[in-house]
């Protein structure tokens, strides 16, 4: 028979997982609650996204005033994304730090700076005030927040795939998506409250500052609930075997030595973020400043199509535990390849019918990245560079392809007047991401690289 023992901290790491020869045996209670504490961060991060791009026209009026609403856009989401250009930059900081010190302590901090930016946007008085200053106060406050969500996304996807038994790695690491719905959700669902109960003056004078000001308590909340996390076993035992401080990993060995890992990440993930900015984050803004759709119709249609993949996203995360990560980013990618452009006809078509079932139709395909992804890409890496290879290869890709997509896609339609830019943008990112997941291997119910096999001491749950 053999023995189990409890996993000894090491450095000040604390771990309540057990080992048994060859096998890490996770408490369920601990898995809980690391997963609830990273969706949760990940929510307030998605918050301030949704809201940013949900009120994308009125953050125009008042920090670009211009005589044309196309420059306002485009303007807006300039600022939107600069953030996105910080991110690797956060990235390399954040996630070697990770592999250092720990990924709790990395959490929290880059809680802290996510919500001291999204609040200070707040308080940032208009260009009708200050001028110039205004818009440059509100860069500078997105770059903050760039920069922190350099080590956001990467941090907590680790954080739950190196808490999760190997068979339930899929259906636990798919509630770090929930969050994401759940904050733009949260984001989006407040921006139409408000919408439909002020005026556009009133929403335009201080009804934006609103859901910027909430990121405070919001944070606050998330912090608290980040401190009280315990360190991954993973970490703990890499941590363990060395008797003094781990070393430092160069940050060339974390790119160099992950090179093949790297540009599979890059291709994953961006498929996966294209598609996401492009229905979350651009389609509001592309139904109201292109197509002239009613604005809050158009955002209920958006809140809908979000509410139905949460609906889905556990249930397809338990799928990937089941059939495997690749074959469903498989069908996604195939899916956009093939949808993208009846689905944008039925969204311009304009009919409330015909809106919600083109953007139903593309919500369901991009619930097949958001129930993988977070198990599939930190199984790209081994443990003792996992967070920093992972920070750098996601930001990398989201910045450069994800993050702008908004602005590349408005540029796009503005200079060659084609409608259908959103649906050929799409088809070429669901190219990339389908040779990405050819060359990918198989991750699903297989240890972590550089761990062991991880189990679960009885069958956890999330909900409640």
């Amino acid at each position: 028979m053999s023995t189990v023992s409890v996993v000894a901290p090491a450095s000040g790491l604390k771990s309540r997982a057990a080992k048994s020869p060859g096998t890490t045996v996770t408490d369920p209670a601990l898995v809980k609650r690391a997963v609830k504490a990273a969706a949760l961060g990940n929510a307030m991060e998605w918050f301030d996204f949704g809201v940013y791009s949900y009120i994308a026209v009125t953050l125009g009026k008042v920090f670009f005033p211009s005589g044309n609403p196309t420059a306002q856009l485009l303007s807006t989401f300039g600022a939107f994304a600069a953030a996105f250009l910080v991110r690797p930059l956060g990235g390399m900081v954040f996630g070697p730090l990770g592999d250092r010190v720990g990924r709790q302590k990395v959490l929290a901090l880059t809680m802290i700076m996510m919500a001291a930016g999204t609040f200070a946007i707040g308080l940032i008085p208009s260009y009708a005030t200050i001028g110039v200053g205004a818009p440059i106060l509100l860069l500078v406050a997105r770059l903050v927040q760039g920069f922190s969500t350099g080590g956001e996304y990467a941090g907590a996807s680790t954080f739950i795939a190196e808490y999760a038994p190997d068979k339930r790695r899929g259906f636990l690491g798919s509630w770090l998506e929930f969050g994401t719905l759940a904050g733009y959700i949260g984001g989006a669902g407040l921006v139409t409250l408000m919408t439909a109960l002020l005026s556009a003056d009133d929403l335009t004078s201080w009804g934006w500052r609103i859901p910027f000001l909430i990121a405070g308590p919001m944070g606050i909340i998330g912090l608290y609930l980040r401190l009280r996390l315990e360190e991954t076993p993973a970490f703990a035992a890499e941590v363990a075997k060395a008797e003094t401080d781990r070393p430092k990993v160069p940050l060339r060995e974390m790119i160099t030595g992950q090179w093949r890992a790297l540009l599979l990440c890059v291709g994953l993930v961006l498929v996966f973020n294209v598609t996401d900015y492009m229905l979350l984050s651009y389609m509001p803004s592309y139904l109201t400043g292109q197509l002239h759709y009613d604005e809050t119709h158009g955002l209920l249609v958006v809140l809908g199509v979000m509410a139905l993949m949460m609906i889905v996203q556990p249930f397809a995360g338990a799928l990937t535990d089941r059939i495997g990560r690749r074959p469903v980013i498989a069908t996604g990618c195939a899916g956009f390849l093939v949808l993208s452009v009846p689905a944008l006809l039925l969204i311009r078509e304009g009919s409330l019918l015909a809106v919600a079932l083109g953007m139903g139709a593309l919500g369901l395909l991009l619930v097949c990245f958001t129930a993988a992804m977070p198990s599939a890409l930190p199984a790209l890496f081994p443990t003792k560079v996992r967070y920093g290879s992972l920070s750098i290869g996601f930001n990398v890709s989201v910045s450069l392809f994800g993050g702008t997509t908004p602005l590349v896609v408005t540029a796009l339609i503005g200079a060659t007047g084609n409608m259908m830019m959103p649906a050929y943008y799409m088809m070429a990112a669901a190219v990339v991401g389908g040779f990405a997941v050819w060359r990918m291997a198989e991750s699903a119910g297989r240890p972590l690289p550089g761990s062991a096999p991880s189990v679960a001491g009885r069958e956890p749950s999330v909900a409640g």
